[in-house]
């Protein structure tokens, strides 16, 4: 179980990792900040390309970097876009790969900034999660 508190830390990172968005097109930032269940935090932000077919999310930069360092299993995401009106939540191909290497229970926090978050979990998220059985 991940702590509230360990939440908002992780939300910070979000934040900070947001910093780091390469978004000329968009101009929409996004940073996003894994737990593994090791304690370690990847952080990634969202990376654009004028073919936006190559652009990639923050979300799937911080698993894939965490992947890379062996990560298979998350304890926990967040995911900040501090120029949004609203909280936004991953796109559906993040909810896929984030799916590949979390739990249903794994919590998920979004939003623009403290004390504007939603809490969810991947279950939640992506509720007809499929095809585990293909990794056997």
């Amino acid at each position: 179980m991940v702590s509230e508190e360990k939440l908002i830390e992780l939300f910070c990172k979000a934040l900070e990792a947001s910093k780091n968005s390469y978004s000329p097109y968009s101009k929409f930032p996004v940073g996003a900040a894994i737990l593994s269940e090791d304690g370690r935090v990847f952080t990634g932000c969202n990376v654009e390309n004028r073919s936006y077919g190559l652009t990639n999310c923050a979300e799937r930069t911080a698993m894939f970097s965490a992947a890379a360092e062996g990560v298979r299993r998350i304890s926990a995401i967040a995911i900040a876009a501090p120029k949004s009106d609203y909280p936004v939540g991953p796109c559906g191909a993040c909810r896929q790969v984030l799916t590949e290497f979390g739990e249903g229970s794994v919590p998920v926090i979004f939003g623009t900034k403290i004390g504007a978050l939603q809490k969810t979990t991947l279950a939640e998220l992506y509720p007809f999660d499929s095809l585990h059985e293909l990794a056997d």
